[in-house]
């Protein structure tokens, strides 16, 4: 099933009223550093301190009377886990997180505060898409993945839609629209919109070094499946490989994709702080690295839209970060 412009703009009614329609904002001390415009959409200030709260809404909002009955299941490290919860929440049907038993504590514990059930396994020993599937079965519940679902991509796509608008009001036109990619959901969505609106808008994905799968993909024109023999800093973007549903989007919008070191995320993780006064994860901070570590080509004039994704970060972590002791 493929997705739509006309899917976005369905979404983006069934948000109004539920999703926060974040700010696009300046800072000129960034503009002076790169000597460029940069528009920044912090999705660090949407319900559960994410994007992920976009497509879980929309999904679930579409389920039948009998569907919710049996509820949803999702498999997540941490910011689609509380998407799910609270949209669960907030549409009166029970949700079951699997979550990797090392995932992030501010992540697990914000899920089960949203009223989700957890079920905790091992990453290194066990599937969480077989332990999914098997609770699914159980419950007669349905699994609502990360990235690879219609309504998910659609749902996320609001950002592009929101970008687009926001930066017509402040009377800027778009040369570069800068997102992290994981499994693609969030890029495919939003540089399927923000193409519809603004053709001319080059679109920059940033992956973490050793999780590249995306850039691998699109040189090689098909999926590629890594197998990283080391963990990211980023682990919101420790996807194996791009989605069946998102790669072939990415494949006719994204221009680039530019790849970013953990000590490069590290600093901008610490930027964002400093100077923007912004607390931003490691996954959300990938596109703020790859600008200050000029890794990404200047494509003409205009503004560069750069979505920050996330701001759930473990509070050690994030002092370890800001000590510079990673």
């Amino acid at each position: 099933m493929s997705v739509s412009f006309s899917d976005i703009e369905a979404a983006a009614g069934r948000l109004a009223g539920h999703a926060a329609r974040t700010p696009l904002i300046e800072s000129p001390a960034l503009n002076d550093r790169l000597g460029r415009r940069v528009l920044i959409k912090p999705e660090t200030l949407q319900r559960v301190g994410a994007f992920k709260f976009r497509g879980a809404y929309n999904r679930l909002s579409q389920l039948s009377a009998e569907e919710a009955k049996g509820g949803v299941v999702a498999f997540s490290s941490g910011n689609h886990a509380q998407g799910v919860a609270l949209a669960a929440r907030l549409l009166g049907m029970p949700a079951l997180i699997v979550m990797p038993a090392d995932a992030p504590a501010v992540k697990v514990e914000a899920t089960r505060g949203y009223g989700a059930e957890i079920k905790l396994y091992d990453r290194l020993t066990e599937d969480r898409e077989v332990i999914a599937a098997q609770i699914a079965a159980e419950r007669g519940a349905v699994i609502v993945p990360a990235f690879d679902d219609p309504h998910v991509i659609a749902g996320q796509g609001t950002v592009g839609l929101e970008i687009v608008a926001q930066a017509r009001e402040l009377g800027a036109t778009l040369s570069t629209l800068i997102a992290p990619v994981g499994g693609g959901g969030l890029m495919a969505g939003t540089s399927l919109a923000v193409k519809t609106l603004s053709p001319q808008t080059a679109v920059v994905g940033v992956e973490p070094e050793g999780f590249d799968d995306t850039l691998r993909s699109l040189q090689k024109g098909e999926r590629i499946v890594t197998k990283p023999a080391t963990r990211s800093l980023c682990d919101a973007l420790e996807s194996p490989a791009p989605g069946l549903l998102t790669f072939p989007i990415l494949q006719k919008t994204v221009a680039d994709i530019a790849v970013v070191t953990d000590a490069e995320v590290a600093e901008a993780m610490r930027y964002a702080f400093s100077t923007l006064k912004l607390v931003v994860e490691p996954g959300g901070s990938v596109g703020l690295a790859a600008l200050l570590a000029g890794k990404v080509k200047d494509y003409g004039e205009g503004a560069t839209a750069l979505v920050l994704s996330g701001g759930n970060v473990d509070s050690e972590l994030f002092a370890k970060v800001l000590r510079k002791e990673l």
